[in-house]
């Protein structure tokens, strides 16, 4: 129990460093004017070029992947295909943690980025019944990615996606008894996690309905 109350705020102050504004700022750019505003790894992208784009989403990813991972292989959990019911719930409840504290840093009055890359990271530690399904989820945004030119539309499907693909890999642990109900809390959660990300990317969602969405390649001049 003491690792689990440990890990959450951890998870959540992790998940909270601005990683995006910290990285515009050290090239002289406040982010948040720029672009569409937003501190994750696409305006950073968008506005300063390829290579602090993926540093910020490198970043943001690692503020998802170490505590949750960090949690588990201290719990003793990581690996089980068989999480106590309680582990689950703690464990997921890290994985929010994280996201939560990136989409709602209080170093910036609450607000920060739409929790894609922290969101994956922090899956790709729940191992193995969320690493399959982060990595599947993650297939799906190349895909849309690539077909569309929309980094936007490419999350919201990803995140969609994810549930199914949890059901996918819960069918392959035919030797653990009750495998779905054990799974009730990894479920609940991929939901939850689709829902948060379509919200948070509703006014995306609004712009792709217009057709007015910025597309991969397009650039924002941070002098302008």
């Amino acid at each position: 129990m003491l690792v689990w109350t440990l890990a959450i705020p951890v998870a959540f102050l992790l998940g909270s460093v601005p990683s995006g504004l910290l990285i515009a700022r050290a090239k002289g750019v406040d982010i948040r004017a720029h672009g569409s505003g937003n501190i994750g790894a696409t305006n950073v992208w968008r506005v300063l070029g390829k290579g602090p784009g993926l540093l910020c989403f490198g970043v943001d990813m690692a503020k998802g992947l170490v505590p949750t991972l960090g949690a588990g292989l201290a719990a003793g959990v990581v690996g089980k295909a068989a999480v106590p019911a309680g582990d689950a719930w703690l464990w997921l409840a890290t994985v929010a943690a994280a996201i939560l504290g990136h989409m709602y840093s209080p170093w910036i009055g609450f607000k920060g980025g739409k929790g894609v890359a922290t969101g994956f990271g922090a899956l790709l530690g729940v191992y193995p019944l969320l690493t399959g399904p982060a990595l599947g989820a993650f297939a799906a945004w190349v895909v849309i990615a690539k077909m569309s030119r929309y980094v936007s539309l490419a999350s919201c499907v990803a995140a969609v996606s994810l549930p199914l693909w949890l059901g996918l890999t819960i069918e392959t642990l035919s030797d653990v008894p009750d495998r779905h109900v054990r799974a009730v809390p990894f479920y609940v959660v991929a939901g939850l996690l689709a829902v948060v990300v379509l919200l948070k990317h509703r006014a995306n969602i609004g712009r792709l309905l217009k057709g007015t969405e910025n597309r991969i390649g397009q650039r924002v001049d941070p002098k302008a």
